[in-house]
């Protein structure tokens, strides 16, 4: 059958039976009784003649499909894309898949993305973003359940799927505080963004129960890269007093510290300890030594999301608005 796909006339024709008897067959109906022999040879020669069900006229009958929508721009930014691997882990234990379309910066790009989702009779949605933020999402997404992960929605229509940055740069802290340190510097992106003010609420936190004072000359802020990193920690180290620890707020910016420390001829962990926030394991895995960092769960992320969604689509009621993934530390060894 080379050359065109194969249908379920031609295994009715192959098997010597009607079309009906291996459409009953094929899409597993138990209305009519067939013998066991039966269904086995049809299901046999079907798989011999490479026949695949057709997956869009099975969607348009039924007015469901196996598949679950992901609309994301983390297609472009491989930083986040263990949401999609999580995402598909999930699906795929729930017998979905995944069907992927790119976020666009212009919302009618974006809103075509998902009206090609909505063709597609997807069973629900996750509306994906790389970086913790609120987000517009199309007005479109209402026609089936859908899920936010890493971002949220301003005007809270839609459950979301995000990281706990308080509790991150809390356990961050905690581990310098446990180390010894006293004086702990805070590198923190210089933006007003959740990941920005959650990462800082947890710093302030985890001194205020130790009991040390919290000190506005040992925070400083920068351009969430390795050149901001290594200008905020330059400055923080030459203060009168410097600090013995810092706290990154991200992996890119603790790079950037690594060399500040070190061209002061200071070593990691002995004169100044190091934590950095995310885990992008080309940066935090790399460094020597190894940085000491927050994990953002983006698989975990993915997999609660779809989780979720399919609690959605199956018709539970779910009453949690936001659901607060928590951040785990890993050590290596600049602590």
């Amino acid at each position: 059958m080379a050359g065109k796909a194969v249908t379920m006339r031609d295994v009715a024709d192959a098997a010597g039976v009607s079309r009906t008897l291996v459409s009953l067959v094929l899409n597993e109906s138990t209305s009519v009784t067939v013998a066991d022999e039966t269904r086995a040879r049809i299901r046999a020669l079907a798989a011999d003649l490479g026949y695949r069900p057709n997956a869009a006229a099975r969607a348009l009958a039924h007015q469901r499909s196996d598949y679950y929508g992901v609309l994301t721009e983390i297609v472009t930014d491989p930083f986040a894309v263990d949401i999609i691997v999580g995402a598909q882990g999930e699906a795929l234990r729930h017998g979905k898949h995944i069907l992927l379309a790119s976020a666009q910066a212009n919302p009618a790009a974006e809103r075509a993305e998902l009206e090609r989702l909505l063709v597609q009779r997807i069973d629900g949605l996750i509306y994906g973003a790389a970086w913790h933020r609120a987000v517009e999402v199309p007005d479109l997404a209402r026609e089936v359940p859908t899920v936010l992960v890493n971002c949220f929605d301003a005007e809270g229509r839609f459950p979301a799927i995000v990281p706990d940055e308080r509790l991150g740069g809390l356990r961050a802290t905690e581990r310098l505080l446990a180390a010894g340190h006293r004086r702990i510097g805070f590198v923190n992106i210089d933006d007003e963004i959740p990941a920005a003010i959650g990462r800082r609420r947890g710093y302030h936190e985890a001194l205020r129960r130790a009991d040390v004072a919290i000190e506005d000359r040992l925070e400083a802020c920068g351009e969430a890269m390795a050149d901001g990193g290594y200008a905020a920690a330059g400055a923080l180290l030459d203060l009168p007093e410097p600090p013995t620890a810092i706290f990154c707020a991200n992996d890119r910016m603790a790079m950037g510290a690594y060399d500040a420390i070190k061209e002061r001829g200071l070593r990691i962990p002995t004169d100044v300890a190091v934590v950095g926030f995310d885990n992008q394991e080309v940066i935090s895995a790399f460094l020597r030594p190894g940085l000491t960092t927050v994990a953002l769960p983006f698989d975990k992320m993915g997999a609660m999301g779809v989780e979720l969604l399919a609690r959605q689509s199956a018709g539970e009621p779910t009453t949690t608005k936001t659901v607060m993934v928590d951040c785990p530390l890993l050590e290596r060894s600049s602590v």
